[in-house]
């Protein structure tokens, strides 16, 4: 016999599971169900909105310029203009605000790939990035050895680069990258330092891969451009030039562009440091519109950019509707269960224990199920998730990281189905004991 009050509870919640175990499985299975369905689709809406940099989230700011004007802005059809702004900055632009530095720190950038010649294989393709030695600081990107390349190197469009880890252990597995040569198809860069496995999950500062693998590789924008390397992500207004240059010279957007403010005063200083400089332009007969300029820090730009789908929110809508579904289902089944163990409680009521204690036994019973629900609906999500990463083979890289259920998630699965089921047995066992003890025992 148990020696404790809790250990007694537990042992009768064991013998009277034991006693109906098909009804005992139906519960079981109506909550894990419902938990499993629930935590596969809110494990994916909490990676996917979860905030990628939050020690600096509200200090970071990406930068939007009209470039384009507000015919740019108006649905095919529509008669109204929207205030939505091109995500990313022209050339021009971009190299205006760098020049001015207006901000601690700032960071124009664009997504390159590269043929990677190694010294020993077959060339291989790598996705990275073009960018100023402020991005490193900023985004808080950890170095395993080696640094940001310098000022000097940035001011002088020396060919050197930043390895991703992936790429430098794929390299020099021996560990020894530092200041080798990388051959690229653009040429051969001298590595300044390697990184730490870093991957920030959505990549709010390029949302136009927002989940993807990390990139293999940093250079120099300056570099970049002296290398002619083109962009993966180019957007025009009007027709092109001829060669990179063209590139350079139109009102093609194509670079994204953040700064670092660290208080609201820095805030307003840049923003009006924005506006002036669109009324400068507006001036000098570039625009010949009033343009609009817009920051937005990280959280404020992830809901800009849409990085979590709609369909993403209405399935976890959808989840939680069949999660109460479950739970009705499993009151109802529980009422059945309570109702077919009367006998048993009136003969502890007359034995003089009173309506809480019948209660708690029944609360006990209930906790028992919603544990073993928690661990059905475990199983059930851990198959809910590989049937997500079978599904989301187009970013495969960040598969294994958005449809992973951690110590955490799975800590909150248990107590999220103990918890629903407590809830759900709060009627079943109050009218259990609101039954009549004449009326149990006469039943008997």
């Amino acid at each position: 016999m148990p020696n404790t009050l809790g250990g007694y509870y537990f042992h009768l919640a064991i013998r009277s599971l034991r006693r109906n175990v098909a009804l005992t499985v139906l519960i079981i299975a109506a909550v894990g169900v419902g938990i499993g369905a629930t935590m596969t689709v809110f494990t994916v809406l909490l990676a996917m909105s979860g905030d990628p940099i939050p020690a600096k989230s509200t200090q970071l700011f990406a930068v939007q310029i009209d470039a384009w004007g507000p015919d740019s802005r108006k649905q095919p059809g529509s008669t109204t203009i929207e205030t939505r702004l091109p995500d990313i900055l022209t050339y021009h632009d971009g190299q205006a605000l760098m020049q001015a530095h207006a901000a601690a720190r700032q960071a124009a950038m664009y997504g390159i790939g590269q043929v990677i010649l190694p010294k020993e294989g077959e060339p291989f393709a790598r996705s990275g990035r073009a960018t100023y030695r402020d991005f490193f600081a900023m985004f808080q990107v950890p170095f395993h050895t080696g640094g940001p390349w310098s000022a000097q190197d940035e001011a002088e469009h020396r060919d050197v680069v930043v390895l991703g880890a992936k790429l430098a252990a794929q390299l020099f597995p021996a560990g020894n990258a530092m200041g080798q040569l990388v051959t690229m198809e653009a040429g051969a860069f001298r590595v300044v330092g390697v990184l730490e496995p870093w991957n920030p999950q959505p990549r709010f500062y390029d949302p136009s891969v927002a989940f993807g693998a990390e990139e293999g590789f940093f250079v120099p924008l300056t570099a970049a451009i002296d290398h002619q390397i083109n962009m993966n992500s180019l957007s025009c207004h009007s027709p092109l030039g001829l060669g990179f240059a063209g590139r350079l010279e139109s009102s093609c957007v194509w670079l994204q562009f953040w700064v670092e403010l660290p208080n609201a005063a820095a805030v307003r200083v840049y923003r009006s440091y924005l506006v002036n400089y669109a009324a400068d332009q507006q001036k000098a007969g570039r625009f010949a519109w009033p343009p609009l300029v817009q920051l937005s820090n990280v959280r404020q730009w992830l809901q800009t950019e849409h990085i979590v789908p709609d369909e993403v929110r209405i399935n976890a809508l959808l989840a939680l509707g069949f999660l109460l579904v479950c739970l009705v289902n499993a009151i109802g089944l529980m009422v059945a269960r309570f109702a077919g163990r009367s006998g048993a409680y009136a003969i502890r009521r007359a034995l003089g224990a009173s309506r809480s204690d019948i209660f708690l036994q029944c609360m006990v019973e209930t906790a028992v199920v919603g544990a073993l629900g928690g661990a059905l609906g475990l199983a059930l999500t851990d198959l809910g998730l590989a049937g997500q990463r079978a599904m989301l083979k187009t970013v495969s890289a960040y598969t294994g990281q958005l449809t992973h259920l951690d110590g955490s998630l799975m800590a909150l699965t248990v107590v999220l189905s103990v918890g629903a089921t407590l809830l759900s047995g709060l009627y079943p066992a109050w009218r259990t004991t609101r039954v009549s003890l004449g009326w149990q025992l006469k039943e008997q």
